[in-house]
């Protein structure tokens, strides 16, 4: 079982000379509270409690979890040591769906736990799987079982790394799975004794002296393809030709005959002119109070139209929740649909949410959604979010909004003073990019997308340096991960014409867009918490300044 695989990784961990603890959830430790939720589950009826109802059944574990984080797992970590984990919050999730917990309740639990977390997130998550499950009750549990952590492990290897181990070898043969996923993230002293154990890890290894991994990420080496190196003189290219037009110079920008024809967003996201719009005119005007500031970032995004956005603003004057009403956004809204004009923008597909909220009209139930997030009081929970992946699974839990427009939606918000992640964070790949990576790398080496985001983007000054580039960064900011998470999106749709014998996933040939010039140039501005607005060439400042400023995590309001 997989208690009997955490011990024995544990103990081959400590045998190889790595400080290690192995700890379970919710924990059987004489004396711990882990043992009194595990006793308490599992035989109620000794302990006095003829039934627990399931919601506070899971309650329960959350407080043993948090009891053991707090207790073993943080202090443990401090001092180095690795913790091999049996079960995570995942089972809470599993468990509780199939036991009929509300969604809503599992989805509060978990966030619960999140905030305890803190920043640690786990390097490895390992899904065991079984050939039978103990059953918990109810016709068809085991099917539940079996498809929720399928569909969970999924979903969370865009965020995590994910190792599946299979359950019908001998214990050695499963171990030595598990073992070579953790090997390459030890010590060097550890890997060279593991690697003269096994010769085949040698040859694993032999890249990283290449593609310089950091140690966390150390996995099986990823195999790049000649749209690797363009995917850096793209960067490199465009991101000129934003300066060039910062700076007032005359077009032609570039040479590149793709570049001039057909339309590529920014190498920085936050330099789009959509992105420039939000920052400037919805964030940074109007009232500064984290509800207010939510309120009209999360109405313009659905829609993401500087046109749309414009046309309520002509209608209703300031955009503000104090203000806002269904009825009036909703008649501009279908007058505007009526007269033929567009008011949801083509860069993304927004669900219609019609099964949801019951309107037969798109932006009705896109309407309904902001005030059920208003109304669950996500602004605050939002502004109270320990970390940017707790802020993400927020936003997760509201119909039609998936992995990727939560994470769009996070990036936005966090450009205000509401948030103060790093953008350093937490990357969640799109369609677009995940295309771009395949195209990129012909094999990717046992990581996932997210992982090779975060690999490329710690390397950018290596790449820029081994191909002989100068990148002019953002006066001083590195591109981040969402930068490097858009640029595989745009180097996706770059190669469909520079590198047509690349298909990736869409095998896509053709560019949509043509690059047309604009007489409304933008006047850029960065969110001041970046300080680099002093050293762009015109910074002009917008018409109000924010009344609310962080200062050491803290808020002044």
């Amino acid at each position: 079982g997989k208690g009997t695989l955490a011990e024995q990784l544990t103990t081959r961990l400590r045998e190889a000379g790595v400080p290690s603890e192995h700890v379970a959830f919710p924990g059987r430790q004489p004396g711990s509270l882990g043992r009194l939720v595990y006793d308490l589950h599992h035989n109620s009826s000794g302990l006095g409690f003829d039934e627990v109802n399931a919601t506070s059944l899971q309650l329960l574990h959350i407080a043993a979890h948090v009891d053991a984080i707090e207790g073993r797992i943080l202090p443990a970590l401090r001092t180095g040591s690795w913790i091999i984990l049996d079960r995570f919050w995942w089972s809470t999730w599993v468990y509780g769906t199939a036991l009929g917990v509300p969604e809503r309740s599992l989805k509060a639990m978990i966030r619960l736990e999140h905030i305890h977390w803190g920043q640690v997130k786990p390097d490895v998550l390992f899904l065991v799987k079984r050939k039978k499950v103990s059953p918990i009750g109810g016709e068809g549990s085991q099917a539940q079982i079996f498809e929720g952590y399928r569909a969970l492990a999924n979903r969370e290897q865009l965020r995590s790394r994910v190792v599946t181990l299979r359950n019908d070898l001998s214990l050695a043969n499963t171990l030595d799975e598990a073992w070579d996923a953790v090997i390459p993230m030890s010590p060097p002293s550890v890997q060279r004794r593991a690697v003269a154990k096994d010769v085949e890890l040698e040859s694993r290894l032999d890249i990283h002296e290449v593609f310089q991994m950091p140690p966390v990420l150390r996995l099986s080496p990823a195999k790049p393809t000649t749209v690797y190196d363009t995917y850096w003189r793209f960067a490199v290219e465009r991101q000129e030709i934003f300066f060039h037009r910062v700076e007032g110079c005359s077009p032609p920008w570039t040479r590149d005959p793709i570049l001039a024809r057909y339309k590529f967003t920014n190498a920085y996201r936050a330099s789009d002119r959509v992105s420039q719009h939000l920052i400037r005119r919805v964030i940074y005007e109007g009232r500064q109070s984290s509800e207010e500031v939510f309120f009209r970032t999360i109405l313009f995004k659905i829609f993401n139209r500087i046109a749309t956005w414009q046309l309520l603003k002509d209608a209703v004057g300031e955009i503000a929740y104090a203000s806002y009403s269904f009825d009036t956004y909703d008649d501009v809204l279908t007058q505007a649909l009526a007269a033929g004009r567009a008011i949801y923008s083509a860069a993304y597909i927004m669900p219609s949410a019609g099964r949801v909220f019951g309107h037969s009209r798109k932006h009705r139930n896109h309407l309904k959604l902001i005030e059920r997030m208003m109304a669950d009081e996500a602004p605050q929970r939002i502004a109270d979010a320990s970390t940017m992946q707790v802020a993400f699974d927020t936003l997760r839990s509201y119909p039609t909004i998936g992995d990727f427009l939560a994470y769009q939606f996070v990036i936005d918000l966090n450009y205000s003073e509401v948030t103060n992640f790093s953008e350093m964070d937490f990357v969640v790949p799109g369609p677009g990019a995940l295309d771009g990576i395949r195209k990129c790398f012909s094999d990717l080496g046992g990581l996932t997308e997210a992982d090779l985001i975060r690999v490329v983007t710690e390397r950018q000054e290596v790449e820029f340096e081994r191909l002989g580039l100068r990148f002019r960064d953002l006066w001083g900011r590195r591109l981040q991960l969402v930068d490097c998470q858009n640029l595989f999106c745009e180097v996706s749709k770059y190669a469909r014409l520079k590198h047509p014998e690349f298909k990736g996933i869409g095998n896509r040939s053709r560019i949509k867009q043509l690059y047309r010039p604009t007489t409304d140039p933008v006047q850029y501005w960065y969110p001041p918490k970046w300080s680099i607005n002093n050293l762009l060439p015109r910074s002009p400042q917008p018409g109000a300044q924010p009344s609310a400023s962080r200062i050491s995590g803290g808020r002044i309001l």
